[in-house]
């Protein structure tokens, strides 16, 4: 009874600790960067001391933690980074600040612990592997011994019994305690908990931002700055290798274009999912926004001049000054949902999942030309009657991109009169969901195209606008307008166009407009 009455009272102490761990406290730790002496000379960064406070961190349960990573190469230590870290199992209970691990891949070690300035001494501390050939051998037992050896069984197997009842019970409790405190979600249900490491990057995923045909796209923290993840299901594996393949050509950086940072890979089997990691943009997609707002003449002529400049970068050859070398890419997929916006409403254009690439010498192969999304497919996709040419692919883009640009024409507030809510184009046509024999019907037979409104076409400078989409939406490929000459037609247009009021519109004439042929 003795060893019964110790055991429970172990257990209760376990489980007045589990209810203390439950209060979110604030913790300190020391914080270093060594980015911030990046391309700096003579930089001299230091350590400082930071408060951790995150809102998810103020929810019932979660922790404050703190993390260092540093290099070992040929022994010498070169710090990378320190600061807080979001709640993770991995750091519970740890006051010191120690890597276990017996050789971390690259050299890179990292820890993390729980306690105020816990991370600013940390160490390798390898957990020595124990050695089997010392190990004890069992003890035999004499067969005619069997009493002496049913009471050593009995006196060994009822403290462990013991234990793992005390175990079981305070579990219970302590679970039972923790969901009489869990609140019923009203709207969408919480994302799943925080992610492990990802390779050698603390990454964690926070929230579901957009979901589409090749998976969910979700905004995670890495370090102390927020990313972009696109999550693939293993079936659509080629969708991620195309992007991963057309994200890593080279002279693909550009300010018009989504920012890489790396592809992963995640779990086993058939339940791997595939990753990709981009700069993270909180206004999110074009379509998103004009959803919710209306353009000045000034954000208008913005957003669309910055999305014919990274069209146009996409369609180049581009020759870098060390040879580099970038061949012109077809996007295939250009819509609204995949027009990204940064905080001033600069374009980047993204999802390069069905993208295209015309390296010199090498033919498009038996590409399927009938992809992409329904309501944006140019005359010759829905027909099935594709030239499988460079320039035919990049025929079909400005098509596309025509549309777009009357999406951002119809949520300009400089016209003269109400502003139409948003529509996709062609809804007030064929409503939300077109099939592919609607999308036939009005666009090839009928040869229609999403209506100007009066509005538009009494505005000087939305006239021209208007004239330019309809040279990019041409039923004759051969006819549209390249991206290059867009970029240059909007320039210009918002340069020699001033809004001197709501309805007073001046043009500056000493400028000519570019050329209305195809310079495809």
């Amino acid at each position: 009874m003795t060893s019964v009455h110790v055991w429970l009272r172990l257990g209760l102490i376990l489980y007045a600790a589990g209810l203390s761990l439950c209060a979110a406290v604030d913790t300190t730790c020391e914080f270093y960067d060594n980015s911030e002496c990046e391309n700096q000379e003579n930089c001299n960064s230091t350590s400082r001391f930071v408060m951790c406070k995150d809102e998810q961190q103020q929810e019932e349960g979660k922790r404050s933690h703190c993390y260092a990573l540093w290099k070992n190469e040929s022994n010498v230590i070169t710090l990378v980074k320190k600061g807080c870290w979001l709640d993770d199992n991995d750091c519970y209970d740890k006051s010191e600040c120690y890597e276990h691990d017996e050789a971390p891949e690259k050299g890179m070690f990292y820890c993390c612990c729980e306690g105020n300035l816990c991370n600013q001494h940390f160490d390798h501390l390898p957990i020595p592997q124990p050695d089997r050939s010392t190990a004890e051998t069992p003890r035999t037992v004499p067969v005619d011994n069997s009493k002496e050896l049913f009471r050593s069984l009995m006196y060994s197997l009822f403290p462990i019994c013991g234990i793992a009842l005390v175990v079981a019970v305070t579990f219970y409790m302590y679970k039972r305690h923790k969901s009489e405190h869990i609140q019923i979600p009203t709207q969408d249900p919480l994302p799943p908990p925080p992610s492990p490491l990802l390779g050698l990057r603390p990454l964690q995923l926070l929230e579901v931002k957009a979901r589409g045909r090749f998976g969910a796209v979700w905004k995670a923290q890495l370090l102390n700055e927020y990313v972009a993840v696109k999550i693939f299901p293993l079936q659509d594996k080629a969708s991620w290798l195309n992007e991963q393949d057309i994200f890593t050509t080279q002279l693909m950086k550009h300010d018009n274009l989504l920012q890489f940072i790396a592809v992963e890979k995640r779990g086993d089997g058939l339940e791997m999912e595939l990753w990709l990691i981009t700069a993270f943009h909180e206004r999110g997609s074009l379509t998103d926004y004009l959803k919710g707002h209306l353009l000045k003449w000034s954000e208008m002529c913005h957003i669309a001049e910055t999305m014919a400049r990274g069209l146009a970068y996409l369609h180049d050859d581009v020759m870098g000054r060390n040879g580099e070398y970038k061949p012109a890419i077809a996007h295939r997929d250009f819509k609204s949902k995949n027009v990204l916006l940064k905080q001033d409403l600069t374009v980047v254009v993204a999802d390069f999942g069905l993208a295209m690439k015309f390296d010199p010498g090498r033919s498009c192969g038996d590409t399927h030309g009938q992809v992409g999304t329904r309501r944006y497919m140019a005359p010759e996709v829905l027909e099935g009657a594709i030239n499988f040419n460079r320039d035919a692919f990049l025929r079909i883009d400005m098509y596309a991109f025509g549309l777009v640009l009357w999406e951002i024409v119809s949520r300009c507030s400089a016209v003269d009169g109400p502003v139409d809510e948003y529509q996709l184009p062609f809804e007030e046509e064929i409503g939300q969901h077109p099939t592919l024999e609607d999308m036939q019907e009005v666009v090839v037979h009928k040869k229609m195209r999403p209506q100007f409104r009066e509005t538009w076409l009494k505005h000087q400078g939305l006239e021209i606008l208007c004239e330019t989409i309809e040279e990019c939406w041409d039923h004759d490929a051969e006819a549209r307008l390249s991206a290059g000459c867009v970029e240059e037609r909007l320039g210009q247009l918002s340069r020699t166009v001033n809004i001197t009021t709501s309805n007073t519109v001046d043009i500056t004439t000493n400028q000519q407009t570019p050329p209305k042929e195809s310079s495809l």
